[in-house]
């Protein structure tokens, strides 16, 4: 779409419709076709809301920052009255909403045409996307037999295949930054609290899980969050306040920083090494560009961690199912949820009261010990870790499918989740900001992720230094092959 038009992202894409030189029914035609052309191959558009996007253009649109650009909505959360869902799962198909949740009122008055929703594992609780409720898997555009990650493995798709500019997200593990790795696209997962969850959610996952957009430039995402930020009405917690917004962050440098270079797992083990590769270029890069680069990684407990959001997650999913099927009046039957989901509700059985608070609290100290780490009073923390964003390439299809019950080797297990995403987590469960940054490629074509977190409220910081590295290394010319 924005080939065709000439612009390289979606903030170009909006002045094109400002100027009068598109429409925003012309655009909603072009990802229309789009979604004709490549959805049978990709698989990641769904629930397309043709009516409902056309009422909105000839009603008038909000004059936002992206007025007439088509949009898409992850198939989880997000709730919108006129979007139904079916949140990955079979059981909760074509679920309906009495009233448009606060983040979707913000994403609206910024002017998008909202068309449909995108893919999403069942209960968004995998790095790929292989739901059984849309037929089959999710297909990563740059290769085929390759998974475009998850949990927001279709809006990954979507934007990397350019069905849309840009699309909504959601990150309670990774769920952003994954598919943005994969898909070669930008990625950011704000603080804990920047965006709002209500009214139907005072929190996700216990404070991890939090809303976020693919794009494919740093300024459409700061745009974006600028526009959405801020807790609605009634929210348990707030974000510490921003002080000039991301939009202005990125109009100039940050100051030179202290970056953390860490080329190995958090605990020290081996990566691909074509993934490790693309993170001592990107120190390079940084280092070229003035900043300290200094190798050390972080001391915390994450196995630790990783089984609290493990037992969180588990205790989450299982309460979804069980209130979907209070609401039918029914019990549970084959078919309806997929074999991961079963085996974390088995798992969420065995979990008492005191052991999920005391996951929780395992996941607070967790945060703890990581704020000690980019602490300046503690022998001048670093102001940025920078790390891979997988330990992998992209995964095959197939390698992360939900068809077995086994909840913790799914999840924890030698060649589970978090032995191929052991980055992402870290940072929803520490509540930072953290971003992947599409800087590397592999032989054999497929993206490669680099990771930034910075310190708790330190989202303009960590915008800045992402938008300078896409001064100094752009990424928009790259197109996938399958599109």
């Amino acid at each position: 779409m924005m080939q065709d038009h000439g612009a390289a992202d979606a903030t170009a894409l909006a002045g094109l419709v400002a100027s009068g030189a598109v429409s925003p029914a012309e655009l909603l035609d072009a990802a229309l076709a789009a979604v004709d052309r490549l959805n049978p191959v990709l698989n990641a558009v769904v629930l397309v809301q043709e009516p409902a996007a056309r009422a909105a253009i000839a009603a008038g649109l909000p004059p936002g920052p992206f007025c007439g650009l088509p949009f898409l909505l992850k198939d989880l959360g997000c709730e919108a009255v006129d979007f139904p869902a079916h949140n990955g799962s079979a059981l909760l198909a074509n679920t309906r909403w009495p009233r448009d949740s606060a983040i979707f009122a913000r994403i609206r008055a910024t002017g998008v045409v909202t068309f449909g929703r995108t893919t999403a594992p069942e209960g968004g609780i995998g790095p790929a996307t292989e739901s059984a409720v849309y037929g089959g898997p999710t297909r990563n555009p740059w290769n085929l037999a390759h998974t475009p990650g998850g949990s927001s493995g279709g809006a990954g798709a979507a934007v990397a295949a350019g069905i849309v500019p840009f699309a909504h997200g959601s990150d309670g593990g990774g769920s952003v930054r994954i598919p943005a790795s994969s898909c070669g696209l930008f990625g950011f997962k704000p603080t804990r609290a920047r965006l709002p969850d209500g009214p139907y959610a005072g929190e996700g996952w216990a404070g991890m899980a939090i809303d976020g957009f693919l794009t494919r430039s740093v300024r459409d995402t700061a745009v974006m969050l600028d526009a959405c930020e801020g807790a609605d009405l009634g929210a348990p917690y707030w974000a510490p306040p921003l002080a000039r917004g991301h939009a202005q962050a990125i109009s100039r440098p940050p100051r030179r920083l202290r970056i953390a270079l860490c080329d190995t797992t958090f605990t020290g083990g081996a990566i691909h090494p074509e993934v490790r590769a693309a993170v001592l270029d990107a120190a390079r890069l940084l280092e070229g560009l003035g900043h300290h680069i200094e190798p050390l990684r972080p001391r915390a407990d994450f196995e630790g961690m990783m089984r609290a959001w493990t037992d969180i997650v588990a205790c989450g999913t299982a309460l979804g199912i069980r209130k979907a099927l209070a609401a039918r009046s029914r019990s549970l039957q084959p078919g309806d949820v997929e074999s991961v989901a079963r085996g974390a509700i088995a798992h969420a059985a065995t979990i008492s009261g005191e052991r999920y608070l005391e996951a929780v609290a395992e996941i607070h100290a967790f945060g703890r010990q990581m704020a000690a780490f980019f602490d300046p009073g503690q022998g001048a923390g670093p102001d940025v870790l920078l790390s891979a964003t997988l330990a992998e390439l992209p995964a095959r299809i197939g390698r992360f499918a939900h068809d077995n019950e086994d909840y913790l080797n799914y999840r924890i297990g030698p060649k589970g989740v978090f032995a191929y995403s052991p980055f992402c987590a870290v940072f929803n469960a520490s509540g930072q900001p953290a971003a992947s940054v599409p800087l590397g490629m592999s032989a054999d074509g497929l993206p490669i992720g680099v990771h930034l977190a910075a310190r708790f409220g330190a989202d303009e910081d960590l915008m800045a230094l992402c938008a300078e590295i896409e001064r100094a290394a752009p990424w928009f010319t790259r197109r996938p092959p399958n599109v």
